[in-house]
């Protein structure tokens, strides 16, 4: 009841919020096709099924990370524990590899199950405990981190010959399988955001105490959120397996700030209460893509991190000019 009051009450914010939702989205999808027709001009090839689905296969475990991402961001918290615990999956996938259909999709409930462990003790941590969330998840991707060591002390074993095959291949020759999975969880995330949790959550990141005053269980959401994302990162850890077919106990690191940089340049408030899943899934293929870009016009690889840098500043500054012109108006 309380929670259907609050719906009531806001129906205008929350339709202000998502028409500047779907303007960051469309924004970040316009400049994703100007870097693949720049792509495109450069390599012919880039417009072949081969080679989307090898440029999806490369973007999947960062987007699939952004997303995680993108939902604690959205409740005006931040989660370090993704790198954490995509290193942990990736070894485990390596050291016990399990073959076969039936073997990849309990490597996947798996990975799933880790990211759920990993993201319920953020949430006692943060929700419970009301400790600092990037002090939590700094402490909770610490252990991860020893744990993955304690798996796979350096680099080596071998994922299962069908994940690394099949779940970068593609359907029918044409449609990539990791593609399908950052559309699943984008579809459930449609879902959701219309959901009472969905409300919930841009509730609690825009202002907290106003959500708990409306009789929103702040807790509950708050550790919905992390035990939600922790599954998407187990996911993202699954296809970082499936993408490198070898395990590494620092597998998740590189993820870890790239993810940030994906939810910021996909219009995502670091502040909270506004944005999105799939800007932040673009966010990420903008940043994937930006590599190939750079990589075809025969720039070094040791600029590409300047380059996405200065990208992600510009993105951010031209976000929040269109946020105070909005504000004008």
């Amino acid at each position: 009841m309380a929670l259907a009051q609050f719906e009531v009450q806001t129906v205008p914010a929350w339709k202000t919020l998502l028409i500047k939702s779907t303007r960051g989205a469309a924004l970040i999808v316009g400049i994703y096709l100007i870097l693949y027709a720049f792509y495109a001009y450069q390599q012919p090839r880039a417009l072949s099924a081969s080679s989307f689905a090898s440029l999806m296969n490369n973007t999947a475990p960062l987007a699939l990370a952004a997303a995680g991402q993108a939902l604690v961001v959205i409740s005006r918290g931040f989660d370090l524990s993704v790198a954490g615990v995509i290193s942990i999956c990736n070894v485990t996938l390596a050291v016990y590899p399990l073959e076969g259909p039936g073997g990849a999709l309990m490597s996947a409930l798996l990975c799933m199950a880790i990211g759920l462990t990993v993201g319920a003790v953020n949430g006692v941590l943060v929700a419970v405990l009301r400790l600092q969330s990037i002090a939590a998840t700094l402490a909770t991707m610490i252990i991860c981190q020893g744990i993955a060591l304690v798996i796979l002390k350096a680099p080596g074993g071998s994922v299962a010959n069908w994940i690394a095959d099949e779940m970068t291949g593609r359907l029918a020759g044409v449609i990539p399988v990791s593609g399908l999975v950052v559309a699943l969880v984008i579809g459930t995330w449609l879902l959701l955001r219309r959901s009472n949790f969905g409300l919930s959550l841009y509730a609690i990141g825009a202002d907290e105490h106003s959500a708990a005053l409306s009789g929103i269980n702040t807790r509950r959401v708050r550790f919905l959120t992390f035990v939600i994302a922790g599954a998407i990162y187990g996911l993202a850890g699954f296809m970082l397996s499936a993408q490198t077919a070898t395990g590494n106990p620092t597998a998740g690191t590189p993820l870890l700030m790239l993810s940030f940089a994906a939810v910021a340049l996909g219009g995502t408030s670091l502040s909270g209460g506004k944005g999105g899943l799939f800007a932040a899934v673009m966010g990420a293929a903008v940043l994937m893509l930006l590599q190939k870009v750079l990589f075809s016009f025969g720039i070094s690889s040791f600029y590409t991190g300047m380059f996405q840098g200065v990208a992600l500043i510009c993105a951010v500054v031209f976000s929040g000019l269109l946020t105070r012109l909005g504000e004008v108006k």
